[in-house]
């Protein structure tokens, strides 16, 4: 009998133990509100209830709720809901005093589900002539209903330029400022906010061509040249990558190519590639183009565009546009390195200028095909020449020269002005286009229609920025303008 009284007596103070017991002096209430914890959204019919048991309520549509007449005492109150982890808060209820809790609940992963794969749909992939400003849209869906979150990026294929757009709620993404003839990468992440986000495959699409791109030159990017292409409006398009040392772009409107000098491991070799920057195909390899200073050497199309010409070191060498026929046209008879080649319209002469392994010692002269020496244009002048061109009908040729007759180790030139050489007469005249003291004009090329020349205009202290320039073949000083600013090596058709 007394043990069965001990065993009884335990029982209770077990009881006893495992609760705190309510003081019944009096109740108050708890009132506050149930949100989801990711966005603050509030939760409807969330249950919520206190430990030891007073009342139990749900949250209405705005996640509000409230627990009235709760006996005096110490709780822990809880908030719960399916698909939701539960929440305890602690509390103490004192007399007729109101007290406020804000239950903020995590999503359970469990067995929540990710998004479905975002699915893109318009553009579609490889679409060409889209506009400059479009839609991107797709769809996507959340088998529980979570709200959904998308980020959009968008690389542009020539400059590998990344833009990204975060935390977009629409599945609708207008972009603007979109490149003429550039081809654009595109993909979609959706996040549920409690998964690991989904991406979509990665589509693209090609912007319209750029129109009547008539001008080609180069920028400096960091340490690379960059080709880039222009109007006449002065809309322009980078071609080529920053990431590569590219230069020297020389259109063939025969054929709509675009070559160029580009690095290629140790080797400078030529190379050819659509309008637009695609397509890029290697020309030369075996024998890379080469001379005293890369930034000074040139080549040549064919009139047709089947071949180019260009040298290396003292030859002159010829090869098809698909890198097949290589040739020896010519080789210097004293051993100076050809740096500069233009071809004759008709593909009869071809105009060479050769100099020192220093730049100087500057031979201008013309050959024909066979490699005859036909006539000289430049001989035993002091300091630096450069930039080549015949005229249509083989009558002028045009080039520039340091008239100061200057010559150093760093190649720099104090006074490079434009002559034209008259073949019937055998005579060169400077061009009085009107250049300021101080400044060099290089690079010099006839316009399309021969009505004006377009050159290189900068400062002679070898450091200032470039301008690309144009001027009257008849020698207005007025007719000086400038086109493109910090840009070198023009090719205009």
């Amino acid at each position: 009998m007394k043990t069965g009284l001990k065993i009884l007596l335990c029982f209770f103070l077990l009881i006893s133990c495992s609760e705190e017991q309510i003081d019944e002096g009096g109740t108050g209430s708890v009132k506050g509100r149930v949100v989801d914890a990711r966005n603050y959204a509030p939760i409807e019919n969330a249950r919520v209830s206190s430990s030891p048991t007073s009342s139990t309520v749900f949250s209405d549509k705005d996640g509000y709720f409230l627990l009235e007449n709760v006996p005096v005492g110490k709780y822990s109150f809880q908030a719960q809901k399916d698909g939701f982890i539960a929440r305890f808060q602690p509390g103490t209820i004192e007399k007729d005093i109101p007290i406020q809790i804000i239950f903020e609940l995590e999503v359970s992963t469990a067995n929540n589900k990710p998004p479905t794969i975002p699915v893109l749909t318009a553009p579609a992939n490889n679409a060409v002539g889209q506009a400059l400003s479009l839609d991107l849209t797709w769809t996507a869906t959340d088998e529980e209903s979570d709200p959904l979150t998308y980020t959009v990026t968008v690389k542009n294929g020539t400059t590998d330029e990344v833009k990204t757009y975060s935390d977009l709620k629409a599945t609708t993404l207008n972009i603007t400022g979109l490149k003429y003839s550039t081809k654009y990468y595109w993909q979609v992440s959706a996040n549920d906010g409690i998964n690991k986000p989904t991406n979509s495959v990665t589509n693209s699409f090609t912007t319209l061509a750029f129109p009547n791109p008539r001008y080609l030159y180069v920028k400096k990017v960091k340490t690379n040249n960059v080709i880039y292409t222009a109007d006449e409006a002065g809309n322009e398009l980078q071609l080529s990558s920053a990431e590569v040392n590219s230069y020297r772009p020389r259109k063939n409107l025969s054929i709509n190519k675009i070559a160029y000098i580009s690095s290629d491991g140790s080797a400078n070799q030529i190379f050819t590639m659509n309008p637009d920057g695609t397509g890029v195909r290697k020309v030369t390899n075996a024998i890379p183009i080469a001379g005293f200073n890369m930034e000074h050497v040139n080549y040549c199309w064919s009139t047709n565009g089947s071949q180019l010409i260009y040298p290396s070191f003292d030859k002159l060498y010829r090869i098809n546009a698909d890198g097949s026929g290589l040739v020896q046209l010519f080789k210097t008879p004293n051993g100076k390195f050809i740096s500069e080649c233009e071809w004759s319209q008709d593909g009869t002469l071809i105009v060479l200028k050769v100099n020192d392994s220093s730049g100087y010692n500057v031979e201008i002269y013309v050959i024909k095909t066979n490699g005859q020496v036909q006539y000289t244009v430049l001989s035993g002048e002091l300091g630096a020449a450069s930039g080549v061109d015949i005229s249509i009908d083989n009558k002028k040729i045009v080039y520039t020269r340091d008239i100061s007759g200057f010559e150093n180790a760093n190649y720099r030139r104090l006074d490079s002005r434009i002559f034209i050489y008259t073949v019937a007469t055998n005579t060169s005249a400077e061009l009085n286009a009107g250049k300021e003291n101080g400044f060099n004009d290089l690079d010099v090329k006839f316009s399309p229609n021969e009505a004006k020349v377009i050159f290189v205009n900068t400062s002679n202290d070898g450091l200032s920025a470039k301008t690309i320039q144009t001027a009257n073949t008849t020698g207005d000083d007025d007719g000086r303008a400038t086109l493109f600013q910090n840009a070198s090596m023009p090719d205009w058709k």
